[in-house]
């Protein structure tokens, strides 16, 4: 059953939409999602506009775009308030989404109160290239394009190789993970890395492991994390992250870098990225 919502929420939930508007929406619906995949915030202010008119499947999609922060700051306190108010119009969706998220405080964005523009997400500033050395240049360019290939974000790729060695494609660690990406030795040969110090081979091993971690965990990128950290045996037999102080702050300085809840590619960021929903209901019952 739906919480209460605040007054404010319950007036936009119960807005009427005026003719010519409604006739206008679905040209500017279209509009909005070609943006969505290339400039998310232009998108934005477009469902922001139909969202104080009352439109519901604007209110839905502005409610993702604050779920998974993509154009405009994560915020799941107003993606959980829009999607209460879409849900409560029968919209299905958002329901679901509402489910998933399980947040019962209530804040509407700014941009629809009001008549402003959205608040733009600060994107973490790419890998200062000026700063690398020959080799720390040639090795972030090899992992961005194997990256590519793969459907891995290539940010995403070089922030686990930053963290890990640095960029350093002779990085030998106590534990025996080795090169750019640190592999250790069933990982190299899990996905058929002959020569862990041979730069391309280490990085389209790395990737693939990241790809199929990313499948796993439906782009949740701090499990993502935790689980290249720890292994995917460790997330699984905790339901998250493990309790280990390594890991836990191998996945903030993670974070730090590539600071989104779900990977942000085409194909993941729109995932249900909670993994372990039963973990949630069983807390709930037992509080």
């Amino acid at each position: 059953m739906l919480t209460m919502l605040f007054s404010a929420t319950l007036t936009l939930s119960t807005t009427a939409i005026s003719p010519d508007y409604a006739a206008q929406w679905p040209t500017q619906l279209a509009n909005a999602a070609k943006q969505e995949a290339h400039n998310p915030w232009t998108a934005a202010v477009l469902y922001c506009q139909a969202a104080r008119q009352g439109v519901t499947e604007a209110q839905y999609r502005l409610a993702m775009l604050y779920a998974f922060g993509l154009g405009v700051p994560e915020d799941r306190v107003a993606a959980a308030t829009l999607f209460s108010v879409a849900a409560e119009q029968g919209h299905y969706e958002a329901q679901k989404m509402l489910e998933t998220i399980r947040i019962s405080a209530h804040r509407l964005p700014a941009c629809v109160e009001s008549n402003t523009d959205p608040a733009r997400a600060q994107l973490p500033p790419p890998p200062d290239i000026k700063l690398m050395n020959a080799n720390q240049k040639m090795v972030a360019k090899i992992i961005s394009k194997v990256a590519s290939w793969h459907g891995v974000d290539p940010h995403f790729a070089l922030t686990i190789a930053k963290v890990e060695s640095g960029l350093n494609a002779t990085a030998v660690s106590p534990k025996s993970a080795m090169g750019v990406m640190q592999l250790i030795p069933d990982t190299a040969e899990r996905f058929n890395v002959k020569d862990v110090f041979n730069v391309s081979q280490n990085v389209k091993g790395g990737v693939r492991y990241l790809r199929w971690l990313l499948d796993r965990y439906q782009g949740n990128v701090a499990l993502v994390a935790a689980s290249y950290n720890a292994g995917e045996g460790k997330v699984d037999r905790y339901r998250g992250i493990p309790p280990y102080p390594e890991t836990r702050q191998y996945v903030k300085r993670v974070m730090a870098l590539y600071p989104y809840a779900v990977h942000q590619t085409e194909g993941d960021r729109y995932r249900d990225i909670n993994v372990f929903p039963e973990q949630q209901a069983t807390k709930k019952k037992n509080p």
